[in-house]
């Protein structure tokens, strides 16, 4: 089942229940709303095998949007002993971040769920996209993260959302990453998200070696001042947060 058939599985089971719309907005027959966190309630108690669970829920994250489904659907993936389920939960996320309008609701729980947990950061750094860059690297292929398309888009996505993850298990791909110029600004934004975010994580010798070596605009915002940082040995914006109002560059807070 692809994605396009989540959808459409999604759509007959709301339809089962009543509830039809579009756009996000959708209703029982009586006008009577239905949300995203409704349809996570109504998920749970679905009595659905796992694997149409996930994708369900998949399908119904396309339709609904919504957090609350990306949470449930995360907390049955890990409690699963049925690694099937992790194959086609990890293959539903990449085809969305690969997608040409972004997925909010899973780039969200990418973040917050899993790249800001420790213990799940590796894994899930790795399925979205360390190990496409694995590969690519050992057959000598690292141009094609560059070449456009859907793995370009999610690889952007990825970095952009990768500030909490772990800095030895995002190094390698990072340093990967720098041999690809598309992928330059991407992350600079990665550098500077593991700077900023409160969980975001470094080191600082490390990441101004990367900066130093990305071709970027000579005005990119917020370039002089991270490089500043980096060289004096901060880690973290949270940590210090004097270290960037006192380092001297462009003006204003990142985003």
């Amino acid at each position: 089942m692809g994605p396009v058939d989540d959808a459409e599985f999604a759509r007959g089971w709301l339809a089962e229940r009543g509830v039809s719309g579009e756009d996000g907005r959708w209703a029982y027959a009586d006008g009577f709303g239905f949300t995203a966190m409704d349809a996570a309630d109504a998920w749970n108690r679905s009595g659905l095998d796992d694997a149409d669970l996930v994708r369900l829920a998949l399908g119904l994250v396309d339709l609904l949007g919504g957090y609350w489904l990306t949470a449930e659907l995360r907390r049955l993936v890990r409690q699963s002993a049925d690694d099937s389920l992790g194959r086609v939960y990890w293959d539903g996320y990449r085809e969305r971040l690969a997608r040409p309008v972004p997925q909010k609701a899973v780039e969200y729980s990418l973040w917050v769920d899993w790249f800001e947990d420790r213990q799940t950061a590796p894994v899930a750094f790795a399925e979205v996209l360390g190990n496409d860059v694995d590969r690519l690297r050992v057959h000598g292929r690292l141009n094609q993260l560059g070449a456009g398309g859907p793995l370009l888009r999610r690889a952007t996505r990825v970095l952009e959302l990768s500030g909490p993850v772990p800095w030895p298990v995002k190094h390698g791909v990072y340093e990967c990453v720098a041999t690809v110029p598309a992928l330059h600004s991407a992350l600079f934004a990665a550098i500077l998200a593991s700077y900023h975010d409160i969980y975001g994580d470094l080191e600082p010798r490390g990441a101004l070696a990367l900066l130093n070596r990305l071709e970027l605009p000579t005005h990119t915002e917020h370039l002089a001042r991270l490089r500043n940082v980096l060289a004096a040995g901060s880690v973290n914006h949270y940590r210090d947060p004097g270290a960037w109002r006192a380092a001297s560059g462009d003006e204003g807070q990142p985003r």
